[in-house]
């Protein structure tokens, strides 16, 4: 029976439990998306918590896909010396560290000297319009993606995640709500995931066939008109036949109901309710073979377990109470099996989109009334 804390490979990438720190901006990165200091000691004090799997906030692969202030990039050529570091430091507690590359589409949250976004569709998102890529264009922007995947190898990163979730470019394509194209990417499942199944089939050729390639989707955009669970499944054996190495299954969008969004507020989901894509994992595994990382309200060692032994996922995702708790995935494996401390009050945000860099705001102000 799999066990949390079985080591396991992903192809080349050896991993010393089965808990991954999902990508979540930091809001840290230096202004042209170089990492420093900051970045490198956040990932470093997860690795020192025993996070099998680190993925650092989504990196993007062009200024145009930038998607807030403070993300990382790995655009040019400069920022690879910094993720290296990075890496260094994750490897030497033990860690693997997996870089996810993304591209923001029509979802623009900075502004960086451009007149408009592109994405699959003309749409007014944000305050940036978005204009539909031209064939052009979208030749331009797999190729980025393949570039970025080459200098994250070339940084040593253990592997890459194509950040395909939650309104970035290709879940933009692959959703008809965003997405009213005509041609060969637009239309019909096969045409929506086009994007999505040529860059990962690009980026393979590209970094080799031992290069761990993972992808995060939305198995659910609740939005009407958007992306059902019921195209979930062919959607991800797409994805599988085009060489990626695991799938990590999210859902909801910038645009969706909040109660429905992979960051879910407190109050919206009764603690006895964690695993907030159970049913989706459910239907990934009656066809779907690699391996499947789960994220999305997991806050009891109970739960996260179930998940591994019952079959149900081979890897958990965490975010937000490794931000409360770096450390809390080394004092379950202690035996000290207390439940996550995180209220998903989801107060985090507010210091990343200030550009101040994200931190556990509840836990600052617990312990700022505590020396009153």
């Amino acid at each position: 029976m799999a066990g949390l804390f079985d080591r396991t490979a992903l192809r080349s990438m050896q991993l010393r439990n089965r808990f991954v720190r999902t990508s979540t901006n930091e809001g840290m990165a230096n202004d042209d998306g170089t990492v420093n200091d900051r970045l490198i000691t956040l990932q470093e004090v997860l690795a020192e918590g025993e996070v099998g799997l680190v993925i650092p906030g989504n990196a993007y692969v062009s200024e145009i896909g930038k998607s807030r202030p403070g993300q990382i990039g790995v655009h040019i050529d400069a920022t690879i010396a910094g993720l290296a570091a990075m890496g260094e430091e994750v490897h030497r507690h033990g860690s693997a560290i997996a870089l996810q590359i993304s591209h923001t589409g029509g979802n623009v949250h900075v502004r960086t000297g451009i007149e408009y976004s592109l994405g699959p569709s003309s749409m007014k998102l944000t305050e940036i319009p978005c204009r539909e890529m031209t064939a052009d264009d979208i030749a331009r922007t797999t190729a980025e993606f393949v570039t970025a995947a080459v200098r994250a190898k070339q940084a040593g990163m253990d592997a890459v995640q194509l950040l395909a979730a939650h309104t970035y470019l290709h879940n933009q394509f692959v959703s008809p709500y965003f997405n009213k194209r005509t041609d060969k990417y637009g239309g019909s499942l096969t045409n929506r995931a086009r994007l999505a199944v040529e860059t990962i089939q690009a980026i393979r050729a590209a970094v080799g066939p031992h290069y761990p390639l993972l992808i995060k989707i939305s198995s659910d955009d609740y939005l009407v008109g958007g992306f059902p669970l019921s195209e979930m499944l062919p959607y991800a054996l797409m994805l599988e036949e085009a060489g990626v190495d695991a799938i990590e299954i999210s859902g909801g969008t910038h645009y969706s109901d909040p109660r429905f969004f992979c960051s879910r507020p407190v109050g919206t989901v009764p603690r006895e309710e964690e695993l907030y894509f159970r049913q989706a994992a459910q239907i990934y595994r009656t066809q779907v073979k690699v391996p499947l990382i789960l994220v999305g309200g997991i806050r009891t060692f109970a739960v996260a377990e179930r998940a591994i032994t019952s079959g149900l996922a081979d890897y958990v995702g965490l975010s937000r109470p490794l931000i409360r708790e770096p450390h809390l995935v080394s004092r379950w494996r202690a035996g000290d099996r207390s439940a996550s401390s995180c209220t998903s009050c989801n107060l985090c945000f507010g210091p990343v989109w200030e550009g101040k860099g994200v931190y556990c705001v509840a836990l600052e102000r617990e312990r700022a009334k505590s020396t009153i």
